[in-house]
């Protein structure tokens, strides 16, 4: 009988501690491991197959990783899967489901009862809507406001279940008594999804720009289950795709501009003369998505310093 190594022991010994462990999320919602099949090790293994025999002389398992996620090889990432069993509001599961690359299995609520629970909003969380982004939310609304709105809430979940509860007492099928439910009421899935496309949707979803809640899940996701089951990949997905930032042709000529412009001791330089260097397709816009962004991460390089925080 062939003798567990140190590393295989472990491994199963970390997969068994995280596997059906709830990790909560909102106020009722939460995350778990069912499976997993693979580690690093399974992504290395299948890059390898392409490279052949020696590779290992000349890359080790880390820059290796590091390698295939800098220059977006990602099918060696496939080869690795990892089943979820998640419980989510359903305005949020809708965001989720938008990603079309896993498989899905839902609670019904045309078989069984919904789910007696709903997200509920504290008096301090009622965000306000963005005035430059139609998708967004900004600040956050009084905590004075924000009370009559979560009592309002409260009051909402508790007729909404009420009427429901009211139709299956009278015989009413599941599949229509449901309908009136809020989109606040959870719902549960499982999600299998191989890591590459799940390294996607983190990086999609962990995203400053992402909505709060689906936002909260993911972090979940990546820092308390992906981190552990895969840490090199992990650390090369926060190099190459999360902390790092990508330059446009127009970012650089932009950069281009500035540096002849001013010279290195010229930098940074002014939101004026950022405005000055800006691409030509830019100018004639009062509005400019792209060219915010190209100030904001020039800002974050210290190569501009922008009018506001002067």
């Amino acid at each position: 009988m062939t003798t567990p190594s140190p590393e295989t022991s472990t491994r199963h010994d970390l997969v068994a501690s995280l596997r059906w462990k709830k990790f909560p999320v909102l106020d009722d919602g939460f995350v778990a491991l069912v499976d997993v099949m693979g580690d690093d090790a399974a992504v290395v293994q299948a890059a390898r197959v392409s490279y052949g025999d020696g590779t290992r002389q000349v890359s080790d398992d880390r820059q290796l990783i590091r390698y295939l996620l800098r220059h977006a090889h990602t099918t060696p990432f496939e080869m690795a899967e990892l089943k979820f069993l998640v419980r989510v509001p359903m305005d949020c599961w809708r965001q989720w489901i938008r990603h079309r690359t896993a498989n899905v299995n839902e609670y019904s609520t045309r078989y069984s009862l919904a789910i007696d629970s709903m997200q509920t909003t504290e008096a301090d969380a009622w965000r306000t809507q963005a005035t430059n982004n139609r998708q967004g939310s900004a600040g956050l609304l009084s905590r004075e406001a924000g009370s009559s709105l979560s009592h309002s809430e409260t009051d909402l979940h508790h007729r909404a279940r009420a009427v429901y509860q009211q139709r299956l007492e009278a015989g009413v099928a599941r599949e229509q008594a449901r309908k009136d439910l809020p989109l606040s009421t959870y719902t549960e899935a499982y999600w299998k999804v191989d890591l590459h496309n799940l390294l996607h949707f983190l990086a999609l979803r962990m995203d400053s720009h992402a909505q709060e809640e689906i936002r909260r899940y993911a972090l979940t996701l990546g820092e308390q289950i992906v981190q552990p089951l895969f840490p090199l990949v992990w650390e090369a997905f926060l190099d190459y795709r999360v902390e790092a930032m990508r330059l446009s042709r127009l970012d650089q000529e932009v950069i281009q501009r500035l540096v002849a412009n001013h010279g290195a001791a010229g930098l940074p330089a002014s939101q004026e003369a950022f405005l000055a260097s800006q691409h030509e397709s830019w100018r004639r816009l009062d509005r400019c998505r792209e060219r915010d962004e190209c100030l904001a991460k020039l800002a974050a390089l210290g190569l501009v310093v922008p009018s506001d925080a002067t």
